[in-house]
């Protein structure tokens, strides 16, 4: 996940952050000016095609009558800037799982001190998406209303390198030593947690327990499988890879295994400044490819692994083209093409290989969540492409739902007759409240004429699905990020973070106008290295026509406008948030399958002068509880500028309320709960990232210190921090965030 700070040289520090769409494709504000003139465009509201739309929608899908009675249940969590994890009265949170905690008997205890070797057996860094997979009491198979015991699957998006190594990182060329610590810190966690006298704690010496790292040897399943863009000198067939990376958001599979996503990857590769020429010049097709997701030649890697030996394991991270095959078999010019992909793990099964889903498209996936899942019925997968002016995605299955699938004797191939075949659509926005889901396949003929880039065949297009996304003037967003499905309506929740390029005039070709459903760009002023365009982030949501996950409309909404309590309600606080409930930056969102109820995490740089990240607590309405508003910009030229959105019904803390803030300089991403619903399990990422080499003799110069402040793991007050997974539970055994025990009816 990504963090957009006031400052430019904060920004640059979080160099996650990609930005390489600049396709022409026409914002919403072109299209409607294209067909009104601005006297229409002002009067265009609910009562048009799109509100009627809105007005008819059922009260809830699947039959229901919809949402029951849910109240929240607990006192709202003050903004506050302490080190410490803060959560409701009556609730406690405690330290599950931490940076460096040993995963096998054999593992030494974490020193926490930089000189800790062996990550392939322990947790990695940056904590990130996760979910419980639930044990038997006897913790020797799958139980699915399991709930003192199961499997936490974990992700382990990045590194906060500097406290990896005891006296920081070295220089490049860069030792091998700390090359290989850093790998092994990336990738996934599985480790076995047991509840005992109350409290969760992990299992050190469970069977479960594994890491898959970059270095993993994992299988490529679906269309692109032995495509030509695939093939390396690792795997000269093009079926393989090793390993996953920068991985962000997971979801759990109808059919009980791990889905999760690869998201920035693009930044740990570098190409040589003559990479262009060595491929046949910029035009082509490899060329165009790689420019269009962030690595244009003489890039530079973010870590520079490269550099740490000839060895193969060293020499993949550069995918300049050396050798002199015609398909790239002698070398890693096609490496970067392995990575971008939807990955499935089983946690109960080590013997299955893991799978990266080329049918689900290759972008910086932030996250990937099912639709509902009906017999008879085929399977949707949301997904977000997280970068500045990117795309919101759905895959359709071929295969139908078969409810005799919920527990099958073998999960991974399963997943193989679900996620390897199906159609990739791709979301295009209309400003009256609908939309189009655009199938990506060459079957169209804007795709298979596009001037830009001439895709050889279907492989090619998923390999390359932003590119065909462009061809067919999909929406751009302001960086999509986790996917959630509300458990009673089945509607679709996605989070755009926030967008510095959203812009009232675009002044290049890399800024995007406001449109009707990124209708925000304004500056937060308390510096005078403030940031602008979408700076706060917002919510957006879709019903699918009918309810169906195979449908090709939909109706959309803004949920809620992320902003702070005192901004301009006309145009920045346009969910009128108040002093307990207002947030920036958007990120995680999930919803409890017990209680229904939303929980929002924040990534915000924008905000943080006045709170430390945190999580929120909704109780969600539906698509079209709000109105319509226009908000009016000032051109340059002294003329107006209207666009109207579509604002959800305005919350109140009856029905969104802060939850927890986590500790100084942290992102707070990353939720899932025991079956019961009586224990949540939420990640806190790169506390005290922000770290100067030179600062790290000195623990007083640290931002955190947390959780060694709180007692857990060596250290103490003057800790390093450490990325980790909280339990948290009421102190009263009750269902979290919920009044009393309501459930979903």
């Amino acid at each position: 996940m990504n963090m957009t700070t006031k400052t430019e040289a904060a920004a640059l520090h979080r160099i996650d952050e990609e930005d390489s769409n600049t396709s022409g494709n026409p914002s919403l504000m072109d299209v409607l000016e294209a067909r009104l003139s601005r006297r229409n465009l002002l009067h265009v509201g609910l009562g048009t095609a799109g509100a009627a739309m809105l007005a008819s929608l059922p009260a809830c899908g699947g039959g229901s009558d919809g949402p029951t009675p849910i109240t929240l249940g607990f006192n709202p969590v003050a903004k506050n800037k302490a080190d410490a994890v803060t959560v409701p009265a009556g609730y406690t949170a405690t330290v599950l799982y931490a940076l460096g905690d040993p995963l096998t008997a054999a593992t030494p205890a974490y020193r926490n001190d930089g000189t800790d070797t062996d990550f392939a057996n322990r947790a990695g860094d940056h904590h990130d998406g996760m979910e419980f997979f639930p044990l038997n009491a006897a913790g020797t198979a799958r139980d699915a209303a399991g709930s003192q015991r199961g499997i936490l699957a974990v992700n382990h998006e990045a590194i906060t390198d500097q406290f990896l190594h005891q006296a920081g990182v070295t220089a490049r060329p860069r030792p091998a030593a700390e090359a290989d610590k850093e790998v092994d810190a990336h990738g996934l966690s599985f480790v076995e947690v047991q509840q005992a006298g109350g409290r969760f704690a992990y299992r050190r010496d469970s069977a479960f327990n594994r890491r898959i790292t970059p270095l993993t040897p994992i299988q490529l399943n679906g269309p692109a499988r032995g495509s030509a863009l695939l093939k390396t000198k690792y795997s000269p067939a093009g079926t393989q890879t090793r390993g996953t990376i920068n991985n962000c958001g997971a979801s759990v599979t109808p059919w009980g295994t791990y889905l999760t996503s690869e998201e920035n990857w693009n930044g740990y590769f570098t190409r040589s400044a003559t990479d262009d020429a060595a491929r046949g010049g910029s035009a082509a097709p490899s060329v165009v490819s790689l420019v269009r997701y962030g690595k244009a030649q003489g890039a530079s890697s973010r870590h520079g692994w490269e550099t740490a030996g000839a060895d193969d394991r060293y020499a993949r991270w550069n995918i300049s083209q050396t050798g002199t095959s015609a398909d790239g078999s002698d070398d890693y010019r096609n490496e970067m093409n392995t990575y971008g992909y939807m990955l499935e793990v089983d946690p109960y099964d080590k013997g299955q290989a893991a799978r990266k889903r080329t049918a689900l498209g290759r972008f910086a996936h932030e996250m990937g969540v099912f639709g509902p899942a009906r017999a008879g019925k085929p399977l949707a997968v949301y997904m977000g492409d997280d970068s500045r002016g990117e795309y919101i995605y759905k895959f359709v299955s071929a295969a139908t739902w078969s409810d005799a699938d919920a527990n099958p004797a073998n999960r991974i191939t399963t997943g193989d007759k679900y996620l390897d075949n199906g159609k990739l659509y791709v979301a295009k926005f209309n400003a009256d409240g609908s939309g189009q889901w655009i199938e990506l396949t060459l079957g169209n003929a804007t795709i298979a004429g596009y001037s830009r880039y001439r895709f050889a065949d279907q492989a090619d297009l998923l390999v390359n699905a932003r590119l065909a996304a462009d061809a067919v003037g999909a929406t751009k967003m302001d960086r999509p990020e986790w996917c959630a499905v509300h458990p009673v309506t089945g509607e679709i929740y996605v989070t755009l973070t926030n967008n510095s390029n959203r812009k009232v005039e675009p002044s290049s070709s890399s800024q995007h106008q406001v449109d009707a459903v990124n209708p925000r760009s304004y500056t937060d002023a308390p510096t005078a290295t403030s940031s602008s365009g979408n700076v706060n982030g917002h919510i957006v949501r879709l019903r699918e026509a009918g309810n169906e996950s195979g449908a090709t409309t939909f109706t959309w909404d803004i949920y809620l406008f992320g902003a702070e309590a005192g901004m301009d309600p006309a145009r920045i606080n346009l969910s009128a948030l108040n002093p307990e409930n207002d947030f920036s930056s958007p990120d995680g969102i999930w919803f409890s399958r017990k209680t229904g109820l939303a929980f929002i995490q924040t990534d915000d740089g924008a905000y943080t002068d006045v709170t430390n990240c945190m999580m929120l607590v909704a109780k969600a309405g539906q698509v079209g509880d709000g109105a319509a508003q226009t908000i009016n910009y000032q051109k340059a030229d002294g003329s107006t500028l209207a666009v109207q959105t579509r604002v959800g019904a305005r919350p109140t803390t009856q029905n969104l309320r802060r939850f927890l803030v986590g500790p100084v300089d942290c992102e707070i991403t990353g939720i899932t709960e025991t079956p019961d619903g009586r224990t949540i399990f939420v990640n806190i990422q790169h506390p005290g990232e922000s770290v100067a080499k030179a600062d790290l003799a000195d623990p007083s110069r640290y931002l955190s210190h947390w959780p060694g402040n709180a007692g857990y793991g060596a250290g103490g007050a003057a800790a390093r921090p450490r990325s980790a997974t909280i339990a948290i539970s009421r102190n009263d055994g009750g269902l979290i965030a919920a009044d009393g025990d309501d459930v979903l009816g």
